[in-house]
């Protein structure tokens, strides 16, 4: 018997979860049993992804840098990565304004509505931590982005997954300077890393047999935590927006493979789309990125020269999902309040969500960080901030979700792009958990 695609195996348990996180709900004990019985699986496995992240970027950007023999090709995909981000980060706050100003979500909002969830969430300690960090931020210097991004200490960086961009400045220099003492200097760490990188993926690999059931107990511990139905179903329409605007997004990536890499669009989702699904499980770019690599390389066929930097980059400062997101929930809480934005207004937004974007962490709830950000750039009033946040907060973690998918697919497509600019998108090299297992039997 044919053996069940994994995006299939991984479709079934989220489908299953949700089914089950319902059926828990019904029941008294059920919130406690997900709590304590079924969400520790999915956290292991998401532990289990964060675990390899690192040590995959390390490996696997020193040995595409030290592959390339020449730093001006390094270089040709750094700038080429760089801009091709901005682009699509820029599309997508434009796609969510244009959304946002035609349906105006926020007119239909009833003050009774705003009144509950001011109530409900206004001093929720989420929505309390994400203006604090937001003013920590907003505090720092207007080169600060780029001091952070220079470790002291590779060790400590290393140490932490949110300093990820430390982490791949530190390697990046390293690289280089493996380029620069010559190839035969460099052969003995270059083996090693080689070696490194080639294990880190088969950790992938083995990590992966586990997903269905990761995802089963996500998406069943999503479900039991849910918010109040009532609240959610008057932000339906809010809700709409962001998903149509994703949506869109999508849309706009199969019509940027097809154009520029001549590959069949439909084929492309169906390859990204573990990663897609994990994303949407998780909340969270850098906890996918050892399998969004994975697929991207084994399954598209982009080479490790291009895969393992723009892919890591893309985790940390591409947010496509989370920048649509920005333009529509700052319009959004714009209407529900009735803050006027003049069309200035709404142009501060398109950049400051842009700028965000790059120095926001690939982790859950970051986005709401750089709406407080954004929000505070147009003049919005220090003391509704709060209630702002709270108009949103109760669909932040599903919405969330959907926006990760959006972030995953982008750095996918603008790895294909990239890999197809500078002659490195090849045909797919599939490897799978057991290639080896004959041997050590």
């Amino acid at each position: 018997m044919k053996k069940l695609d994994l995006h299939w195996q991984i479709l079934i348990g989220m489908i299953l979860g949700i089914l089950f996180g319902f059926a828990m709900t019904q029941i008294s004990w059920g919130r406690e049993f997900v709590s304590d019985w079924i969400q520790p699986l999915g956290n292991i496995f998401v532990k289990l992804l964060k675990l390899i992240a690192i040590p995959l970027i390390l490996a696997s950007l020193i040995k595409g840098i030290s592959d390339l023999k020449d730093i001006s090709k390094f270089r040709d995909i750094g700038l080429r990565t760089i801009v091709i981000y901005i682009c699509t980060t820029i599309v997508a706050i434009s796609i969510g304004l244009i959304l946002v100003n035609i349906m105006q979500p926020g007119d239909g909002i009833s003050q009774e509505t705003i009144d509950k969830l001011t109530s409900t969430y206004a001093t929720d300690s989420g929505v309390t931590s994400k203006i604090a960090e937001a003013s920590r931020q907003k505090e720092a210097g207007p080169l600060s982005f780029l001091e952070d991004m220079v470790p002291d200490n590779a060790l400590k960086a290393m140490s932490e997954n949110k300093l990820m961009l430390q982490v791949i400045f530190f390697t990046i220099f390293m690289g280089i300077s493996m380029l620069l003492i010559g190839e035969k200097k460099a052969k003995p760490l270059k083996k090693f890393f080689d070696a490194l990188n080639d294990v880190v993926l088969k950790m992938v690999d083995l990590i992966m047999l586990s997903a269905p059931v990761a995802v089963f107990a996500l998406l069943a511990s999503v479900v039991v935590s849910s918010s109040d139905p009532d609240l959610l179903l008057a932000l339906l329409k809010y809700a709409a927006v962001v998903v149509l605007g994703l949506f869109l997004m999508v849309v706009f990536y199969t019509v940027v493979v097809s154009t520029f890499t001549k590959k069949n669009p439909f084929w492309f989702l169906k390859e990204i789309s573990p990663a897609q699904l994990l994303a949407f499980s998780t909340s969270s770019s850098a906890a996918t990125l050892p399998v969004t690599m994975e697929r991207v390389e084994e399954h598209i066929g982009v080479d490790k020269e291009v895969s393992s930097f723009v892919l890591p980059v893309g985790a940390t400062i591409n947010m496509d999902g989370t920048s649509l997101y920005q333009g529509v929930a700052a319009v959004f809480i714009a209407q529900a309040l009735d803050f006027d934005l003049t069309l200035g207004a709404q142009l501060t937004i398109v950049l400051t969500a842009l700028l965000a974007s790059i120095g926001s962490a690939a982790v859950p709830g970051a986005g709401m960080v750089m709406l407080v950000i954004v929000l505070e750039s147009i003049g919005f009033p220090a003391d509704k901030l709060a209630i702002g946040l709270a108009l949103i907060f109760a669909v932040d973690r599903p919405l969330d979700m959907c926006r990760t998918i959006i972030n995953v697919t982008g750095d996918a497509t603008v790895a294909m792009v990239v890999a197809k600019s500078v002659g490195k998108l090849g045909k797919p090299r599939v490897k799978d958990w057991d290639d080896h297992l004959e041997e050590v039997r």
